[in-house]
């Protein structure tokens, strides 16, 4: 019996999946077994797979989405211990290993965290990320605030995965984050690896690319937390920022790829979370893009932002 299992969601994956299980053939911790849910690809995914014989367990199910994808292979999975890998992110080849032994380290802990790399639909490194600077403790509040969710660079103890019932199915962006919420809010504690373990692939097929989604999703995960009664009063008064500086990112996101008019309809959704002055809050509107673009190696352009029709309408509103 594998003491890791590593399950691999894919969705018309055959442009990168090769190298994504490659990356796990390739880790210097062999004491694990490779499930790929294939969630009703159209593409030649299988055909991809197929060269990999016995490595891997090979599972097609009707289109159902990533986190029913996820919950299959937590369902198929033999080992104690679960890493995700989505199709076009990659394992640095010490990730099973240090983060197995970050664990036995850890008996305490239900799940580990690490950084990660971003790269190109190349390979090539656009930059890190190491959320433990921002977030050294990951308790809920932490998760709450600062949000630094990414699935491959993550590994579980099956027990807890079972215990919160898998990923929520209803979610197709934020379920990832919704499962380490649930997780922290039931008992169960992370600890930080503070190494990069993971590369993950920016292309112009991601799926958070799918920024509308993801701007709906992350409205309706805060609705779904705090109307939990178990909330204490501490994280209850973190809401009205939470959803604040929720729905400010959430416009940045909508802004980065393409869409202003949403853009701006979150931006004026977040006024009711805010008590700032008109000039207050518009500054820290443009300070908030900034820091985004900054944390995505990129920067935006104020005065193209500025002299949008919709950043005009939204300026020029009763609402201030």
């Amino acid at each position: 019996m594998a003491k890791v299992s590593v399950i691999i969601p894919a969705y018309n994956g055959d442009r990168f999946i090769q190298k994504t299980i490659d990356s796990v053939l390739a880790q210097t911790f062999t004491d694990y077994e490779i499930i790929v849910i294939d969630d009703g690809s159209q593409d030649n995914t299988s055909q991809v797979l197929e060269s990999y014989g016995k490595n891997i367990q090979y599972i097609y199910q009707h289109n159902q989405g990533v986190a029913a994808a996820r919950n299959r292979g937590i369902d198929l999975a033999k080992g104690e211990l679960i890493a995700f890998l989505d199709q076009d992110d990659l394992f640095l080849p010490h990730k099973l290993a240090a983060q197995v032994a970050c664990l036995e380290a850890h008996p305490e802990a239900g799940m580990v965290h690490s950084g990660w790399q971003r790269i190109n639909d190349c390979g090539e490194m656009l930059g890190t990320v190491e959320p433990w600077h921002k977030a050294p403790r990951l308790d809920l509040s932490a998760w709450l605030w600062w949000k630094p969710v990414l699935l491959s660079a993550m590994m579980f103890r099956k027990y807890w995965l079972e215990k919160v019932e898998g990923l929520d199915p209803q979610f197709r962006q934020v379920c990832d984050l919704d499962l380490a919420w649930r997780l922290t809010l039931m008992g169960c504690e992370t600890v930080w690896l503070p190494q990069i373990t993971v590369c993950y692939r920016e292309h112009d097929r991601n799926d958070s690319l799918n920024t509308q989604v993801q701007a709906q999703e992350s409205q309706a995960i805060l609705d779904k937390f705090f109307s939990l009664q178990q909330i204490s009063p501490n994280l209850r008064r973190l809401e009205t920022e939470c959803r604040y500086y929720t729905l400010v990112w959430s416009a940045w996101r909508l802004y980065h790829t393409g869409y202003l008019t949403e853009m701006a309809e979150y931006l004026e959704k977040s006024l009711v979370y805010t008590h700032k002055y008109r000039t207050e809050t518009v500054m820290n509107w443009i300070e908030c893009f900034n820091n985004y673009a900054s944390e995505c190696g990129s920067e935006i352009d104020v005065y193209s932002l500025c002299n949008s029709p919709q950043w005009k309408q939204l300026i020029g509103k009763s609402v201030f």
